[in-house]
């Protein structure tokens, strides 16, 4: 018939089989959408999903032996077009970011209410990235805070460090050397170290990274 489109086919991937009906027969039921498969384990859909070509996939992170995560780097380079949705409980940062490195393409947390997931599917098979409102929350946030740069002298050792010390204020090799009671060549062995662990090459380079650090 003219004007007709096909329906957005899609996939779901749970563990929680009352859940995964319940899912399964209300986009089946919605106008628009056909389920074409809906899988019990992250085995079940790579399995299945590469013959079935859903246009959309939601997929729960906790699934078993394989969870959603791998499942979805796994399908992701065989069904490239498809677009993949986290589906899940889970609303940790660390979990958020690894599923979207993966491949997925949305994040949606469980309870939000059925006409949203319908919304979200059309969102993301039209080129959009759906997101619960937490979730993108914390997306955000991670940006705006991101985590503190790491110490460029972490890695010395403590008396490497009291040389890096001693050349900050100024101190000759021999000070430094007699300060700590070594010779002048263990001190440049120290020094020599220190600049191999701060990736310099001058006793200025070394000094201005410590005191960034």
């Amino acid at each position: 018939m003219k004007g007709r489109t096909e329906p957005i086919r899609v996939a779901i991937v749970d563990d929680e089989a009352e859940l995964r009906e319940q899912i399964a027969a209300y986009v089946d039921h919605a106008p628009g959408f056909r389920c074409v498969r809906a899988c019990a384990s992250a085995e079940e859909a790579l399995r299945w999903l590469p013959q079935d070509r859903p246009d959309v996939v939601l997929m729960d992170i906790n699934l078993g032996a394989m969870d959603g995560i791998e499942c979805v780097q796994r399908l992701k380079p065989q069904l490239p077009e498809t677009q993949i949705v986290m589906l899940t409980v889970f609303e940790d940062t660390e979990r958020i970011f690894r599923a979207l490195a993966a491949g997925a393409t949305g994040y949606l947390l469980k309870r939000l209410a059925p006409p949203r997931l319908l919304d979200a599917i059309r969102e993301v098979h039209a080129g959009g990235s759906p997101m619960s409102a937490p979730i993108a929350r914390k997306i955000v946030t991670s940006f705006q805070h991101p985590p503190p740069r790491p110490d460029p002298a972490a890695e010395l050792s403590p008396r490497e460090r009291e040389v890096l010390e001693g050349l900050a204020e100024g101190r000759a090799y021999k000070e430094i050397a007699d300060k700590l009671g070594v010779s002048i060549h263990t001190v440049r062995n120290y020094i020599r170290r220190i600049y191999e662990k701060l990736h310099v090459r001058s006793r200025t380079e070394a000094v201005a990274k410590f005191l960034r650090g």
